[in-house]
């Protein structure tokens, strides 16, 4: 989906770019029947993977591996493999690449990068050739791309997963459509990937003010303690802030631990019942899911939530957490609203579940290591702790 930064390239605004109890009957209970039918299932798939059955699905644990602390000379690959940069927008690039440079780094330039048609920086073909070289380049260490987007899933079958997970990781950083590509990184290569502000976000210090956690991470390896920001603001009202009001869906406080993986609601859905996003084996360790609404509407919200549940998803998680959502809500009060869709799609889900976090299109945001072991405590009164770290 188009990240919120990216927008601001179509408007002349700048416009961006509980869980309840068991005394209710929740649609995705299962008897104890189905439960047991459900448990054999999945546990004859894996056995016929272990078996060296055709099945795409990966049983086995990925390793997962966090790429070098970035120091200056590093080479940065800038490609968007996803949705390029409008001429209207190239000083605000350039005031992103400045930054970088500043920093020390070399940046490497992709011709996929200062354009925009149909969607995209360029044809699908052009776009998936200059990600790879930049992939398998050993001379980059980094790749990020601009922003997000629309089209990044069309690449995912060009690219070897395998090759990659013998390969030292690089970092990956960004949030929206590039979910699209570091959900795969993190599941089936093993690269831990960094979903924070995008690097068009990097000028926009006084409006962002979530880049110091970013930075910190390309730098030292793993973000520092984040604590939720005591405000927000959203990019359709610039000038106004907002209280935060994290909290848990079915309570004020309450925590969770487990190893982190996630991102953009919009796209990751579409990824469900592939192997780009089967969470089997991640889920061997507990697993915290994390995701954020870009453009989806009460009722889109609900079906894509709900479809991630019966495919098994979130089965067995020891958390999910939801950031605040940049899609619209209810247009009157006989419609179903927000919170109305989460409290419908994940009634009786076991594990905690936090809502309105720093995460996604409406900032500030943390920086989340897909594949790192996290501990989130939600405190109350709109206040949460995140801590991450390579290891449990």
């Amino acid at each position: 989906m188009g990240a919120g930064s990216r927008l601001s390239a179509h408007t002349a605004a700048f416009r961006h770019s509980s869980r309840r109890r068991a005394c209710l009957l929740s649609p995705y209970r299962l008897s104890a029947a189905q439960h047991r039918h459900h448990v054999l299932a999945r546990s004859a798939a894996a056995r016929l993977n272990a078996a060296g059955s055709s099945t795409r699905f990966r049983i086995t644990p990925m390793p997962i591996r966090f790429p070098a602390p970035l120091k200056p000379g590093d080479a940065i690959a800038v490609t968007a493999f996803s949705s390029g940069v409008h001429r209207q927008l190239h000083g605000r690039l350039d005031d992103a690449l400045a930054s970088l440079r500043a920093r020390g780094y070399r940046v490497v330039e992709g011709e996929c990068l200062r354009d925009e048609k149909r969607d995209a920086s360029a044809p699908a073909a052009a776009r998936l050739a200059e990600l790879r070289r930049f992939l398998f380049d050993p001379d980059i260490r980094a790749i990020l791309p601009p922003w997000g987007g629309e089209r990044a899933i069309e690449l995912l079958p060009g690219l070897d997963f395998d090759a990659l997970a013998e390969l030292p990781p690089k970092w990956i950083a960004g949030f929206s459509d590039v979910s699209t590509l570091m959900a795969p990184l993190t599941l089936r290569a093993g690269w831990a990937t960094l979903h924070g502000p995008n690097l068009m976000d990097l000028p926009l210090r006084d409006r962002v003010f979530g880049n110091e956690a970013l930075l910190a991470a390309l730098e030292t390896g793993m973000p520092p303690g984040q604590s939720q920001h005591d405000r927000y603001w959203r990019w359709d009202a610039p000038g106004r802030q907002f209280a935060n009001r994290v909290r848990l869906l079915d309570g004020e406080a309450g925590k969770m631990e487990g190893r982190l993986i996630g991102g953009c609601l919009d796209v990751l859905v579409s990824l469900q019942g592939t192997p780009y996003f089967d969470l089997d084996a991640f889920k061997a360790e507990p697993a915290i899911l994390y995701l954020e609404n870009c453009e989806l509407a009460p009722c889109g919200v609900l079906r894509a939530l709900a479809g991630l549940r019966l495919s098994g998803a979130m089965d067995g998680l020891a958390g999910l957490v939801l950031g605040r959502s940049n899609g619209p809500d209810a247009a009157d009060g006989d419609a179903l609203d927000y919170e109305g869709a989460l409290r419908a799609a994940l009634d009786g889900l076991p594990c905690p579940v936090a809502i309105d976090a720093d995460i996604g299109h409406v900032p500030p945001q943390w920086s989340l290591f897909n594949g790192a072991w996290a501990a989130l405590e939600v405190f109350g009164e709109g206040r949460a702790r995140l801590e991450q770290r390579a290891t449990r």
